[in-house]
């Protein structure tokens, strides 16, 4: 993962459930994540997942995954390109596999943040500048073995690349 992470944002209200991020509709693709990442969010803007490019942000207010418990959702934003999804709050189970995956999720002020604008994040030192905007938002910095687990790739890869838990 890199120090800094630099993309676009893609602004979100309150309350973006797991079934805006993976329509239940779509269910019959849980085994087909690549076609199923092609749908990603399009409950809460049709034209997200043809818009997001690799690298660009997910902004959105309070409680971010909401709902039920199915990876499938962090999975497929990561999927899709996202490079880390920027909200006031977090569900916690959605935050937890959210790490798990591999996608940061930091918990910050979203309110000067606005769709279209240049971000770039710096997961270590708890920075968010608005390149367009030219401010600068602050966030707690990830703790290091979680920065660990996300730079392996999420928690499965890390136990994989370490025969357990390691963290120095």
């Amino acid at each position: 993962m890199a120090d800094i992470m630099k993309g676009k944002s893609f602004k979100f209200g309150d309350d973006i459930s797991t079934d805006h991020i993976a329509p239940g509709r779509l269910f019959h693709l849980r085994t087909n994540l690549p076609e199923l990442a092609k749908h990603v969010l399009e409950d809460a803007d049709p034209e997200f997942a043809k818009k997001v490019q690799k690298g660009d942000f997910v902004v959105a207010g309070n409680n971010f995954g909401l709902g039920s418990s199915r990876e499938h959702a962090p999975t497929i934003i990561k999927m899709a390109g996202v490079s880390a999804v920027l909200a006031k709050s977090f569900a916690r189970i959605f935050y937890r596999n959210a790490i798990n995956v591999g996608l940061p999720v930091l918990i910050c002020d979203t309110d000067q943040i606005d769709e279209g604008d240049q971000l770039e994040v710096d997961l270590a030192g708890g920075l968010i500048k608005d390149v367009t905007k030219g401010i600068e938002l602050t966030f707690s910095p990830l703790p290091d073995a979680m920065i660990t687990i996300l730079n392996d790739g999420g928690l499965v890869a890390h136990i994989e690349k370490n025969k357990g838990f390691k963290f120095d």
